[in-house]
């Protein structure tokens, strides 16, 4: 807690906590962050679910990974500095608790989503893999749940 408790006093909290200004500019860019992660998220799942056809994955793959990787970065490095203004109160809120365990098995079902042959198989034109097509439905709940935990987090403050 002590960790938490310092973290909360550094120059760029105490910024955060003393601006409304750059408060509002880094939680309107934790949203654009978000909203870039999760529309990119959301397409490509949708993809390998079936929706958009028309569409090779080939093509939308690439340019969509990309755009998920910069919200991802955007998201986690504003949420780091939003997490800096009150750390002691957001590690004991189990919204918060709830979004990073989402946050993080969405992580880790991306890693073995493409660490896996089905991807580069989906990739190269070929009809995504029944199990491709489980993690893609997993993905999408896992962000989806945790953007509830986010919107969660404020109502237990």
């Amino acid at each position: 807690m002590e960790a938490l408790a310092a973290l909360g006093q550094w120059p760029g909290a105490a910024l955060l906590r003393g601006s409304e200004t750059a408060y509002l500019l880094v939680n309107a860019t934790h949203i654009l962050g978000i909203g870039m992660l999760v529309g990119a998220v959301a397409t490509l799942d949708l993809r390998l679910l079936g929706a958009f056809g028309r569409h090779p994955l080939a093509h939308l793959g690439p340019p969509l990974r990309v755009m998920a990787a910069g919200g991802l970065g955007l998201a986690v490095l504003t949420g780091a500095l939003l997490f800096s203004t009150r750390p002691v109160a957001y590690a004991a809120n189990p919204a918060f608790l709830v979004k990073l365990g989402l946050l993080g098995f969405a992580l880790v079902n991306i890693v073995l989503v493409q660490a896996g042959p089905w991807w580069r198989d989906a990739l190269a034109g070929g009809v995504p893999h029944p199990v491709l097509r489980a993690a893609a439905l997993v993905s999408l709940l896992a962000w989806l749940g945790a953007l509830l935990a986010g919107r969660w987090i404020g109502f237990l403050q």
